[in-house]
C-alpha cells in the first residue's frame, strides 16, 4: 500500500453524485463496502492487480451500493495505491465443505502488500488528479 496526498481527503460529498461522476472516470464501488463505509476503486492494470482506492466513511444516512434514491453523504479518507500478487491456480490446502468450496478455493496472496513500482504510483497520481477535478474548490 502506498498513500497519496489528495485534496479529496476529508471532503464531504453526496454519495450518489460521487458514484456517478467517478464511474465516468473508471471507478466502481469496492466490494468491501458496508452501510457505514466503503471505497471507490479503479484498476490501474489490465490484470486487476494494481488499484487506486478512494476510501470513505458515511457521515449521513446509510450506504446502499445500488440505490439512486438516498441522501447519503460520505467523507473521503486518504487515497492509496495497492497491489496484490496472487498464486495462480487452486489452493491445495483448501478444506472441502459447503461454504468452503465457494470461499476457500483460491490461494492466499503471495504478498498482500507487494512493493508498488514508481510507474504505478505515477499512474495512480494522474488518475487521482482526474478524480479531484470532479470536485472543484
Amino acid at each position: 500500500m502506498h498513500a497519496l496526498p489528495s485534496a479529496l481527503t476529508s471532503k464531504v460529498r453526496d454519495y450518489v453524485v460521487s458514484r456517478e461522476a467517478l464511474s465516468e472516470q473508471g471507478f466502481t464501488l469496492g466490494g468491501n463496502w458496508d452501510y457505514d463505509h466503503g471505497s471507490f476503486d479503479c484498476a490501474l492494470d489490465e490484470a486487476n492487480k494494481v488499484w487506486l482506492r478512494l476510501p470513505f466513511d458515511v457521515t449521513v444516512g446509510n450506504l446502499d451500493g445500488e440505490s439512486d434514491d438516498n441522501d447519503t453523504e460520505i467523507r473521503f479518507g486518504q487515497p492509496y495505491v495497492l497491489k496484490h500478487v496472487y498464486n495462480e491456480g487452486l489452493d491445495r490446502e483448501a478444506q472441502p465443505g459447503v461454504m468452503g468450496a465457494v470461499l476457500n478455493q483460491f490461494s492466499d496472496p503471495l504478498d498482500p502488500d507487494d512493493k508498488i513500482e514508481s510507474e504505478w504510483i505515477e499512474k495512480a497520481e494522474r488518475k487521482l488528479r482526474e478524480a479531484e477535478a470532479i470536485y472543484p474548490g
